[in-house]
C-alpha cells in the first residue's frame, strides 16, 4: 500500500485524537516499518489493518466507521495535493464516472506500483450512478467516505447505498443518487 495512505491516516489520527495517540499506535504495535512512512514509499497493507484495529480499540469506535471517516479526510488531502485532477470536473457524478478512465490513470502515473481498486460502472444517468467496487483489501468504507466527500466538494449531497456482493467487502455495489 502506498505510503501516502499511511501518512495521511496518521495525520488524521493526530488531528482528531492527538499526537499521544499516534505515538501509542506506533509504539504498541509490532510494525515492520516501525511506523516510519514516506508518502512515496510502499508498505505492507497489514500494517494499516493493525493501525486501524488498534485505533478502534483505543477510541472504542468500530474500525469500519474509522475507515469511513478517513475517506472524508483523505478526499481533502488528495484534493489539496492534486487539485489539477478535480478541477477538470463540474459535477460529482462526472468525477465518479471518470474514476477508472481518468483519475486512476493519473494516480498510476504518480505511483506506478499502486494497487488501486476498480470501479465498474453499471449505469449512469444525470442524477445517479451505479457501480461495483472491487479490491482485495475490502476498503469499501473508505470508498464510501470518498464518494460522500465528492458531493460535498461540489456543494451537493447524495443518497449513497451499498450492498456487499462478497461478504468480506472485496466486491461491493454502490448506488448513488444525487439529492435535489
Amino acid at each position: 500500500m502506498k505510503g501516502i495512505v499511511f501518512t495521511e491516516f496518521l495525520e488524521m489520527v493526530e488531528s482528531s485524537y492527538g499526537l499521544q495517540t499516534v505515538d501509542y499506535l506506533i509504539e504498541n504495535n509490532n510494525l515492520t516499518s516501525e511506523g516510519i512512512y514516506t508518502s512515496v514509499g510502499s508498505y505492507d497493507f497489514n500494517e494499516m489493518v493493525i493501525l486501524i484495529n488498534s485505533l478502534s480499540e483505543v477510541t472504542k469506535i468500530p474500525a469500519g466507521d474509522l475507515i469511513y471517516t478517513f475517506g472524508h479526510y483523505f478526499f481533502n488531502s488528495l484534493k489539496n495535493a492534486h487539485p489539477e485532477v478535480i478541477k477538470n470536473y463540474t459535477s460529482p457524478l462526472d468525477l465518479l464516472y471518470s474514476i477508472e478512465d481518468h483519475i486512476h490513470v493519473h494516480v498510476q502515473k504518480l505511483y506506478p506500483d499502486a494497487e488501486l481498486p476498480t470501479f465498474k460502472i453499471l449505469e449512469k444517468t444525470d442524477t445517479s450512478i451505479s457501480m461495483i467496487y472491487c479490491s482485495s483489501r475490502g476498503l469499501y468504507r473508505l470508498a464510501h467516505g470518498l464518494i460522500e466527500k465528492t458531493f460535498e466538494h461540489f456543494n451537493g449531497s447524495a443518497m449513497i447505498t451499498y450492498e456487499l456482493l462478497k461478504e468480506d467487502g472485496t466486491e461491493v455495489k454502490f448506488d448513488v443518487t444525487q439529492n435535489g
